[in-house]
């Protein structure tokens, strides 16, 4: 798959949201610290089981990307290896998109529910998405506002699986996906 200037730049963005602690490269502690620190952010005690299913489903994205992008075998990821892994078809396709996001999604959902209605609101949206990513709460709100296609304050799971979905795989750069991350390097 060649991969085009768009995007590159989004490719470039999620890998900046995997890189927890901004070292310029992606590793197992990014994983387990981000899963960590969402965790916290939402309460859930050490021995919680919803803590502990978010880290389980957060090192086992790990080992996928370490499986198809770690070309060097030094148990970390480098962007020109995320964006190779990605061009070759490693990581991310039409056939795998569903199962490999669906569960770890349907637990972010799950725990960042503070009011139980199985959705998320806008001020849910900024607390996981920050304390996991560490989204700017401005590109938070607002990716939440792309995110609220039908206009009710609400997203669910299924929300961010199509804009996951055409993050990956829609060129259109006003599309619901495109926001996904908030803004895109240059």
């Amino acid at each position: 798959m060649e991969i085009g200037n768009f995007l590159r730049r989004k490719l470039e963005r999620r890998f900046q949201t995997f890189d927890f602690d901004g070292d310029g490269r992606i590793e197992r502690a990014d994983f387990a610290t981000s899963a960590t620190a969402l965790a916290d952010e939402c309460g859930l005690g050490a021995d919680s089981p919803d803590r502990k299913r978010l880290l389980e489903l957060s090192l086992g994205l790990w080992e996928l990307l370490a499986q198809a992008a770690d070309t060097t075998g030094d148990g970390t990821i480098d962007l020109h290896e995320y964006q190779r892994a990605f061009a070759d078809g490693l990581l991310v396709t039409e056939e795998t998109f569903e199962q490999g996001y669906r569960p770890f999604l349907e637990t972010i959902v799950a725990i960042a529910d503070t009011d139980g209605s199985g959705r998320l609101d806008a001020e849910e949206h900024v607390r996981w998405t920050g304390a996991l990513m560490h989204l700017p709460e401005a590109d938070a709100r607002e990716i939440h506002r792309r995110l609220d296609t039908d206009g009710d304050g609400q997203i669910g799971t299924d929300d961010l699986l199509t804009a996951i979905h055409d993050y990956y795989f829609d060129d259109d750069p006003d599309g619901v996906g495109s926001w996904l991350l908030g803004r895109l390097p240059s």
